[in-house]
């Protein structure tokens, strides 16, 4: 298939997030108006309130990158608040949508929708074919169910709409609260206060060998509007960089990116998380999207962008 943005009504629903904010860029080339809304404006927690903004916003497209997202420590202490939250955003907008007729939607899950022990690197398949990785399963649910709500519009109702689950993602507008977020920016603000402050030593959770892949969000943002153009089908659609690191090693290519000699300390006390967690993202490489950035070159850019914007 191949669908035309061009003049096209797109919501970004989520848009001051990482990855909506990367859509957005990524759509400004493309002829389409973006529409967006903040929580001041709609919130996606109340049905009623999705329902009456969407039919004044007549949206032609939806990008449904809203979610509230954390680490390791933000899902163990707030099991509620990640599964109740994102079950009502994914299940209040899909249904706005289709009382509003909306011609295409693009869902955004999670790779760690999959098994924590399923067979590397993971296919779509591997989905419902094991138990969840327990430090996030709560997340994990709810975007499950939100990619089983779109495949039950599809089938019921005929709607156009696909989901995509994107690997590990990093890039400008993170997190970087030590509390609530995920690797790549915790250990980018630890080493650059450890810099600034002269400090010897940087202590990082885990042992350090659990293997991870990592996406920059707008190498994520580009492949999501290649399937808006070229993608209709049941199936979810896996979207990664394929190419994995130990955190270890992720950890010293950011200690060499800020420029940073303190030494590495691993708090073993604390849990690792999935072993090994590679997506496999062959299906849409045969598709013809395979454009992701080197890995080094990405957090420099992550870098740079962080502290010219504080």
């Amino acid at each position: 298939m191949t669908y035309d943005l061009t003049g096209k009504r797109i919501w970004v629903a989520g848009h001051r997030g990482m990855v909506g904010g990367a859509v957005v860029r990524r759509l400004a080339s493309e002829g389409c108006e973006v529409i967006t809304a903040g929580r001041d404006v709609v919130d996606l927690v109340n049905q009623k309130a999705v329902d009456d903004w969407m039919a004044m916003s007549k949206p032609d497209v939806i990008v449904l990158a809203a979610a509230k997202v954390g680490g390791i420590h933000a899902n163990a202490t707030s099991p509620v608040d990640f599964l109740y939250e994102n079950l009502m955003i994914e299940a209040n907008i899909l249904h706005a949508a289709h009382e509003a007729n909306v011609e295409r939607l693009l869902f955004l899950g999670s790779s760690c929708i999959y098994p924590k022990f399923a067979i590397q690197p993971i296919q779509e398949a591997s989905l419902l074919t094991g138990a969840l990785e327990p430090t996030n399963e709560w997340y994990a649910i709810a975007k499950i169910a939100g990619l089983k709500l779109v495949q039950a519009f599809r089938k019921q109702h005929g709607r156009d709409w696909i989901s995509a689950m994107p690997t590990n993602l990093y890039g400008p507008g993170d997190n970087y609260d030590l509390t609530t977020s995920h690797v790549p920016p915790a250990l980018l603000r630890k080493f650059h206060k450890a810099k600034e402050s002269g400090d010897t030593e940087v202590v990082v959770w885990g042992t350090g060998t659990p293997l991870r892949e990592f996406l920059h969000c707008d190498d994520l943002a580009d492949a999501l509007v290649f399937l808006l153009r070229s993608y209709s089908g049941d199936d979810h659609i896996n979207v990664g960089s394929g190419v994995e690191v130990t955190i270890k090693e992720l950890a010293e290519t950011i200690a060499k990116v800020v420029g940073c000699d303190a030494v590495l300390t691993w708090d073993t006390s604390k849990p690792d998380g999935t072993p090994r967690k590679l997506i496999d993202s062959s299906r849409l490489h045969a598709l013809g999207w395979n454009n992701a950035r080197d890995l080094k070159e990405g957090i420099a850019q992550t870098y740079s962008d962080w502290v010219a914007n504080g």
